[in-house]
C-alpha cells in the first residue's frame, strides 16, 4: 500500500470524530448520545452491505437454489438490525418501527433516556429495480425520573433531539442533524466509515424541480391541484419547473435538499391524510428541511407542531426550498379565506 499516498486521508472528518466534536459543545454531556448515535451507524453500514447484496453467492448456493432459510426479505431484516443495535446500545427506553405494529419497550436492565423512532427501509418495494432506499430516524429524549409510556414518544417534531436518514444508492449517504445544521457523510468501504463529504447543507432558498405522484391528480384538492398547474404553466413568465419523482421518499427528499424544490405528499379523497407517517417519515425529514434553512407544512400547519396521537399516524407533507413551500402555504391560505 502506498503510505504516502494515503497520508491525506488521515484528516478526514469521520462521523465518529464529528459526533464527539459535536460533544464537547455540550460539556455537561456523559457521551450517551454519541454511543447511541454509533450503534445506529452501525445499523446502516449493516444495511448497507445487505442491500448491496454481500454474501449474494452464498445465499444462492453453488447448485443456484436459494437457501431460502437465509434469505430474510430485507426489510424484516434490517428491522431486526436496528432493534438489536438500538436496545444493545443500552441508551434507549422505547423504539418505534414502521415494521412493528406495536412499540418496543426495553427491557429496564438495557434502558436508556432515549426514544428512537426509525423506519429501518423506506422505498423497500422499490429493492428489485434498483431504486434507491433508505433508513429515516428521529430521537426523542425520555422525561426525567417515570416509567416509560408511549406519551414519551408521542411529541411534536420540535422536540426531536436529532434526525437523519441513510440513502442505499450508488453510494451510502447518511444525512444527519443535531439541531446545528445539517451535515451529509458518505460511506468508504474501503475504510469502513462515514467520512464528512456535505457540510454544512443548505437548501436554496427557491427550487427549480417539484416532485409528486401525479397519478393521484384527480383526487387532489384545489391548492395542491392549483400548486401544480402553477409548476407547468407558470403565470408570471417565469419557465416551468422540471418534475422529478422516484417514489423512494429518502432519494426524493435527499435531491430535494440538495438541488432546492418542493416534495409533495398531499391529502386528497381517497386519503385525506395522505400516505405518509409522522413519526418516522413527517418528522425527520421536516426536521432536516428547517435545519437546512427550508420549510416543512402539512397544508393547515408547520409540520413539526404536529402532536401525533397514534404511532403510526399519517399527515400530508409539502416540504423543500422557503420560497416554494411559501407558496403553497399562501395557498391554503388562501382557500381558507373563501
Amino acid at each position: 500500500m502506498d503510505h504516502a499516498a494515503d497520508a491525506h486521508r488521515t484528516d478526514l472528518m469521520t462521523i465518529t470524530r464529528f459526533v464527539l466534536n459535536e460533544q464537547t459543545k455540550h460539556p455537561e454531556s456523559r457521551g450517551d448520545f454519541s454511543i447511541l448515535l454509533s450503534h445506529i451507524v452501525l445499523g446502516c453500514k449493516f444495511v448497507c452491505t445487505a442491500v448491496n447484496k454481500a454474501g449474494l453467492a452464498k445465499l444462492l448456493g453453488l447448485a443456484g437454489e436459494t437457501n431460502g432459510e437465509d434469505q430474510k426479505k430485507l426489510d424484516v431484516l434490517s428491522n431486526e438490525v436496528f432493534i438489536k443495535a438500538l436496545v444493545s446500545s443500552g441508551r434507549t427506553s422505547i423504539l418505534v418501527s414502521e415494521e412493528d405494529e406495536e412499540a418496543t419497550f426495553v427491557e429496564p436492565a438495557k434502558r436508556g433516556k432515549y426514544c428512537v423512532v426509525f423506519d429501518p427501509l423506506d422505498g423497500s418495494s422499490n429493492i428489485d429495480c434498483g431504486v434507491s432506499i433508505g433508513t429515516i430516524f428521529g430521537i426523542y429524549m425520555i422525561k426525567d425520573g417515570h416509567e416509560p409510556t408511549l406519551d414519551d414518544v408521542l411529541q411534536p417534531g420540535t422536540n426531536m433531539l436529532a434526525a437523519g436518514y441513510c440513502m442505499y444508492g450508488s453510494s451510502c449517504t447518511l444525512v444527519l442533524s443535531t439541531r446545528s445544521g445539517v451535515n451529509g457523510f458518505t460511506l468508504d468501504p474501503s475504510l469502513g466509515e462515514f467520512i464528512l463529504t456535505h457540510p454544512d447543507i443548505k437548501i436554496p432558498k427557491k427550487g427549480k424541480i417539484y416532485s409528486v405522484n401525479e397519478g393521484n391528480a384527480k383526487n387532489w384538492d384545489g391548492p395542491t391541484t392549483k400548486y401544480v398547474q402553477s409548476c407547468k404553466y407558470p403565470t408570471d413568465g417565469s419557465s416551468p419547473k422540471s418534475l422529478r419523482y422516484i417514489g423512494s421518499m429518502v432519494a426524493d427528499v435527499h435531491r430535494t435538499l440538495l438541488y432546492g424544490g418542493i416534495f409533495l405528499y398531499p391529502g386528497d379523497k381517497k386519503s385525506p391524510n395522505g400516505k405518509l407517517r409522522v413519526l418516522y417519515e413527517v418528522f425527520p425529514m421536516s426536521f432536516l428541511m428547517e435545519q437546512a434553512g427550508g420549510q416543512a407544512f402539512t397544508g393547515k400547519q408547520r409540520a413539526l407542531d404536529l402532536v401525533p396521537e397514534k404511532i403510526h399516524e399519517r399527515a400530508p407533507i409539502f416540504l423543500g426550498s422557503y420560497d416554494d413551500v411559501e407558496e403553497i402555504k399562501n395557498l391554503y391560505a388562501a382557500e381558507e379565506k373563501n
